[in-house]
């Protein structure tokens, strides 16, 4: 599987959108369009994830530089592949403690 980020996203990106622009490649895993917790707005950019690396290779090199949503993206290979960490309000962990020394 292949994680491909997606930059300069219009803010009324949606995820359908994205999808059907990847689809025409191959077959998309997923797509999370990446916002601000607060007030829902898209930051402008996003992962997607192909199942196949050569439909992937062929949807970065297809979308790169081309127009979604009336904004020019870019489109490459994500630079981590590492797994995502779960993230809390204002530092800490899940039980509300915050950073120790």
């Amino acid at each position: 599987m292949k994680r491909i980020y997606i930059g300069n996203l219009a803010h009324d990106a949606t995820e359908e959108r994205v999808e059907a622009a990847f689809a025409s490649f191959g077959f998309v895993e997923s797509v999370s369009i990446v916002r601000n917790r607060h007030t829902g707005e898209s930051w402008g950019y996003g992962f997607v994830e192909m199942a196949n690396d050569a439909e992937a290779g062929e949807a970065i090199a297809g979308l790169n530089g081309t127009r979604i949503d009336g904004s020019t993206v870019r489109v490459e290979e994500a630079r981590s592949q590492a797994p995502r960490v779960r993230r809390f309000p204002g530092g800490g962990d899940s039980h509300g403690r915050g950073w120790r020394r």
